[in-house]
């Protein structure tokens, strides 16, 4: 994506699934009328956030390991913070 597209412009995306995903997907689309991009943007948008906090707390997490910083226990920190009283 270049930084000159307008926001909120969409994108082709294109995706190689596992057989049984693609398989589940063309059921479902079958099934319900709907269209097999109508079920990938629906968990694209439902579950992205989560996605995104996971890996990202992953990353700052390997971070901070590597980072040889000593870690203190919640205790400590309620004590530091004051905010027990």
């Amino acid at each position: 994506m270049t930084r000159d597209m307008i926001k909120g412009e969409k994108i082709m995306l294109s995706v190689r699934l596992q057989d049984d995903f693609e398989d589940r997907l063309q059921n479902l689309s079958k099934k319900t009328n709907r269209t097999k991009a109508f079920y990938v943007k629906e968990l694209f948008s439902r579950h992205f956030e989560e996605l995104e906090d996971i890996y990202l707390a992953e990353t700052a997490l390997e971070e901070f390991k590597k980072s040889g910083e000593k870690a203190i226990s919640l205790d400590e920190m309620r004590t530091a913070l004051d905010l027990d009283n």
